[in-house]
C-alpha cells in the first residue's frame, strides 16, 4: 500500500505501556516523550482514522509487582488502575496541546477528572474525531491493560490493534538477551500461545484470536512507524489467524 493511498483502516487501537512514558527520567512522565507521542496520534488522526488509546501504569505502580511485595492483589491491581488514570489525563492534555480532541473513559468512576466508560459514547466520540484514551483497565483485579486493549478494541470495532513497544516486533526470544533470536514478520495467534513469546497475555491473545482482530507489535520510538502501521505498511510483526513465520 502506497504512502499516497487512503488509509487502510478506520478504527485502530493503540496499546501503550507506562514504561513507554518514562523516557529518560527515572519515574513517572518524560514530558518530551509524552509530547511525540501525541503528535504522533495527531497525525494519524488527521488522516481520518478514529483512534482509541490504552495505557498502563507501570511507570508509577504495577499492581502484580505490588503484590509479589507482600501487599494484597487486589488492593495493588486497584492502585495500579489509578495510576493509568494519571497518565490517560497527562495524555489527554498532551494530545489538546498538539491541537487534538480527546477524552479520558475510565473503568472506574472518577467523575471529577473523567467520563465513565460507556460503550456507546465512547463509539460516539470516535465518530466526532475525538481521541478516546480508555483508562484503568477493564476496572477489574487480576486483568493487565493488555487484555483491556483487546477488550476495549473488540468493543469499540476497532480494525486493528497496535502495541507499542520498545523493540521492533516479536522476536523468538529477547533479542537483549539472546543474539541469535529472530524476528518475526508475521506470526499466528495459535504460534505465540504454543511457544509462549510473552507478546501478551494469553488472556489478551486469545480475546484477539477468537474475534480474528489482527494484531501489530512495533517499536514506539521508530519516528513515523505508527503511520506506517496505519496505512497498512510493513512494520513490525503482524499477527492474525492466518500469520505464518518470517523473519529478517
Amino acid at each position: 500500500m502506497s504512502q499516497t493511498s487512503t488509509p487502510k483502516f478506520k478504527r485502530i487501537l493503540l496499546k501503550l505501556s507506562g514504561e513507554a512514558l518514562l523516557g529518560d527520567v527515572d519515574y513517572g512522565i518524560d514530558p518530551n516523550v509524552i509530547k511525540r507521542i501525541a503528535n504522533d496520534i495527531k497525525e494519524v488522526t488527521s488522516l481520518g482514522i478514529e483512534v482509541g488509546v490504552v495505557i498502563g501504569g507501570g511507570n508509577i505502580f504495577r499492581g502484580a509487582g505490588l503484590a509479589r511485595s507482600g501487599m494484597d492483589r487486589v488492593t495493588g491491581d486497584h492502585m495500579g488502575m489509578l495510576a493509568t488514570v494519571i497518565n490517560s489525563l497527562a495524555l489527554q492534555d498532551a494530545l489538546e496541546s498538539a491541537g487534538a480532541y480527546a477524552r479520558v473513559m475510565s473503568a472506574l468512576s472518577v467523575h471529577d477528572v473523567c467520563e465513565d466508560y460507556i460503550r456507546r459514547r465512547a463509539i460516539r466520540h470516535l465518530e466526532k474525531g475525538r481521541v478516546v484514551i480508555f483508562a484503568a483497565g477493564t476496572g477489574n483485579p487480576f486483568f493487565t491493560t493488555d487484555t483491556a486493549a483487546a477488550l476495549r478494541a473488540t468493543e469499540i470495532g476497532a480494525d486493528l490493534l497496535l502495541k507499542a513497544t520498545k523493540v521492533d516486533g516479536v522476536y523468538s526470544a529477547d533479542p537483549m538477551k539472546d543474539s541469535t533470536a529472530i524476528r518475526y514478520d508475521s506470526l499466528s495467534y495459535t504460534k505465540i500461545l504454543v511457544d509462549d513469546l510473552r507478546v501478551m497475555d494469553a488472556t489478551a491473545i486469545v480475546m484477539c484470536r477468537d474475534n480474528d482482530l489482527p494484531l501489530v507489535v512495533f517499536n514506539l520510538f521508530n519516528s513515523g512507524d505508527l503511520l506506517k502501521a496505519v496505512k497498512g505498511e510493513p512494520v513490525g510483526t503482524r499477527v492474525t489467524n492466518e500469520g505464518k513465520k518470517g523473519n529478517h
